[in-house]
């Protein structure tokens, strides 16, 4: 049999568990938001319409064999988006924003390094596709000014190298998040990196786009797990040493990390491991409010005291994700009871989680409960911090079941030095509100931090609201743009951990100035000078 679409094709996919809406979800779409009426049925994928591929140079089959080019309409589209809001409406509907004329799959460094001659040489664009989970139109198969386009299939990369003695791996850019942590945990060592796309998403993903995991206050953001990388570019190969430090001029890794695809493609990382850790421990706190909670998250960032995870919503998601928690009335009940009881009713859902020896982790975790009963936060036990590691990967197939209800939603984030954290957390969530409000579909902006430093932290907003049907992308559009202005108006970062791709290019310039961008552009003609890597993302328009 040959390739199939598998269920909900178009969106994340089916959960190994089947989920339905929960009951207080779907009221508090109706009752809220005003959602009545769900979306229109997706699109039988046996109809889209997808046009015949241009043909490709005889060398690139050269290079990986026959059956590792793959031009079927059922290849072309697996990799024709990622799974921004748009990717997931057009891919719904059955109109794609581009396919690539062909999915390509090396093996191996020398098999990329010559698919890369090849389409420099016969101006073929070349999209990177990892786990295809880019949420800013990081791997959509856009051409720019070339006339065919591949999508680099990465799949067959997944070598595993451990060095125990100075605990480096070296891993290959196609191996998937699972994968690799399961073969490192063979090896008795984690990487400890887990984004909300980690069961899909790949670590030549992870270094391209500076990813940052759930549990990046205790092992650190991807690219502070780096220790050396290398890349394949068309005009050669790029790659550091593995040493802990060098002072050899500007860092050379720190460019290719970040670099989406646009400079070169990623074919080997190597990175920091740790011993598997022999306990784990996740608690629910409330603290008073959004306000409070973010000082203490500061003095404990200031005091050296941060849990690995570390989150905290507002009172608007605190709200929110206790409706639709799926507990019975019973218990939410007496939750809210409680609550009351503690003058908390309103306060601001915290989940800290430790990971480590057991004596190390019940040490570090008193010392945190210190602080926190210090800052008037009261302890709800284990339950919600077991709760929240059991779903922690849930929210992109919740997105899946509110797109078929007839919502939108949508996520960014940002992040801010703590003194100004404050003024970009109400100017970006203002920005949002009067944005649905002005496109006639008021709706709920939720937010919470769940990456802090010593010197500020993240901000990572949801707003849901009612769709337009048949409008949707346009109605996203004017959304997601008064949210960045208002970033960078408050002088926040355009991304924290979701990469630019085609999105946040325009507000590049803002980020980095315009002579920043003008280097960008002299690296990307001296490591691609056919420009046929990943056009139309990461540097802005023209």
């Amino acid at each position: 049999m040959g390739e199939q679409l598998p269920n909900r094709w178009w969106g994340w996919g089916t959960p190994r568990r089947p989920q339905e809406l929960p009951s207080a979800a779907r009221e508090l779409l109706r009752e809220r938001l005003g959602v009545e009426q769900p979306a229109a049925p997706a699109v039988d994928p046996e109809a889209i319409e997808v046009p015949e591929p241009e043909p490709l140079p005889e060398a690139i089959a050269a290079a990986v064999g026959d059956e590792q080019v793959r031009t079927g309409r059922i290849a072309r589209l697996r990799h024709a988006a990622g799974k921004s809001y748009p990717d997931l409406i057009r891919m719904r509907d059955g109109a794609p924003e581009a396919l690539a004329d062909g999915v390509v799959s090396p093996a191996n460094s020398a098999e990329l390094a010559a698919v890369l001659e090849a389409c420099a040489r016969e101006r073929v664009a070349v999209i990177p596709f990892g786990g295809g989970t880019s949420v800013v139109g990081g791997v959509t198969p856009l051409r720019g000014e070339h006339g065919r386009a591949i999508s680099l299939d990465l799949g067959r990369m997944r070598a595993v190298e451990v060095d125990p003695l100075s605990l480096v791996a070296r891993l290959g850019p196609g191996l998937p998040g699972p994968e690799a942590e399961r073969r490192l945990r063979e090896r008795g060592f984690v990487l400890g990196h887990y984004p909300q796309s980690f069961e899909r998403a790949t670590i030549g993903g992870f270094a391209a786009t500076r990813s940052a995991g759930q549990a990046s206050s205790g092992y650190g953001r991807f690219d502070s797990l780096v220790t050396a990388v290398s890349m394949v570019a068309p005009a050669g190969r790029l790659s550091t040493r593995e040493t802990p430090h060098s002072a050899a001029g500007p860092a050379l890794r720190e460019l290719v990390l970040g670099s989406e695809g646009v400079l070169g493609v990623i074919d080997e990382v190597a990175v920091r491991v740790r011993p598997v850790p022999a306990s784990r421990r996740y608690e629910g706190w409330m603290a008073p409010s959004f306000a409070e909670g973010m000082q203490t998250f500061r003095r404990l960032a200031q005091a050296d005291a941060l849990p690995d995870v570390l989150r905290l919503s507002d009172e608007s998601e605190t709200s929110v994700s206790t409706a639709i928690s799926g507990i019975g009335k019973a218990a939410r009940a007496a939750f809210d009871t409680y609550l009351k009881l503690r003058r908390r009713h309103h306060g601001c859902l915290m989940i800290c989680g430790w990971e480590g020896e057991p004596e190390r982790v019940a040490s570090r975790a008193a010392a945190t409960a210190r602080m926190l009963r210090r800052d008037g936060a009261i302890a709800l036990g284990g339950a919600p911090g077991r709760s929240w590691l059991h779903g922690r990967y849930r929210g992109p197939y919740l997105r899946d079941l509110l797109i078929d209800a007839g919502a939108m939603v949508e996520t960014l984030e940002t992040a801010h030095s703590w003194t100004r954290l404050s003024e970009l957390y109400a100017a970006v969530g203002g920005a949002i509100g009067a944005a649905m409000e002005t496109q006639g579909t008021p709706g709920l902006v939720l937010c919470h931090v769940s990456h802090v430093y010593r010197d500020g932290a993240s901000l990572y907003f949801t707003w849901i609201c009612a769709a337009r049907q048949g409008a949707e992308i346009e109605q996203w559009r004017a959304i997601k743009s008064a949210a960045c202005e208002a970033i960078v108006g408050a002088e926040g970062t355009i991304t924290h951990h979701h990469a630019v791709g085609t999105d946040h290019s325009p507000y590049m310039k803002a980020e980095i100035s315009e002579l920043g961008v003008e280097a960008l552009r002299a690296l990307k003609g001296r490591l691609d000078p056919a420009g046929v890597m990943n056009p139309g993302k990461l540097l802005p328009p023209g």
